[in-house]
């Protein structure tokens, strides 16, 4: 759906040292797919602004902050439903945020909605755990390449009220990634495939 791979950062080694500093190994689906395309932005919504080989937008320092604010947050002072606390999503007594057990923070969208990995999921072994715009969490037993797959086709993947289809290519808008550069616009394939 994305059309030809750029892979502007791809670097193993670049990979193996943010997972080092992680204490886990991160899919290879999403790799893969950062690797191709990152740091970009899709269908002017959803955010894989990072990359571990890039020095402008690190991967690791993105996780890293993230992880600082969320783990300093009040999440867990609001009302939550069973089916939308992470504790019960993740079938974890506490979250904890960027630590080999906790939520690794992956995508986000101009909306507000992140995407987080979770260690587990429903049961399924690095599932994503999403917090919505309106503040509210969503499991999706699955990874991150079937989660992206859903988020492009139009369901409502990035917390409530989030499904929005754009007909045609998906729109690819490549972020800056050192002076003097520019963004760039491409396009994936027909859909129809």
């Amino acid at each position: 759906m994305l059309g030809p791979a750029g892979s502007r950062f791809a670097d193993p080694a670049a990979w193996l040292r943010l997972e080092q500093k992680l204490g886990r190994g991160l899919p290879a689906d999403y790799k893969a797919i950062v690797d191709a395309y990152a740091p970009v932005q899709l269908n002017g919504h959803l955010y894989l602004s990072s990359h571990p080989a890039c020095p402008w937008r690190d991967l690791g320092e993105e996780i890293r902050k993230t992880s600082q604010v969320w783990a300093a947050s009040r999440w867990e002072s609001y009302d939550l439903e069973p089916d939308e606390d992470p504790r019960v999503i993740c079938n974890r007594p506490q979250i904890a945020f960027g630590t080999p057990d906790g939520l690794i923070p992956l995508a986000s969208t101009d909306q507000g909605a992140l995407v987080f990995l979770a260690p587990e999921v429903y049961g399924f072994a690095d599932g994503l755990v999403v917090q919505g715009a309106e503040g509210e969490w969503a499991g999706h037993p699955m990874a991150f390449a079937e989660w992206l797959y859903r988020y492009l086709i139009g369901e409502e993947m990035a917390g409530w009220d989030s499904a929005t289809f754009y007909p045609g290519p998906v729109r690819l808008e490549y972020l800056l990634t050192g002076p003097g550069e520019h963004t760039r616009e491409a396009y994936g394939p027909p859909r129809g495939m």
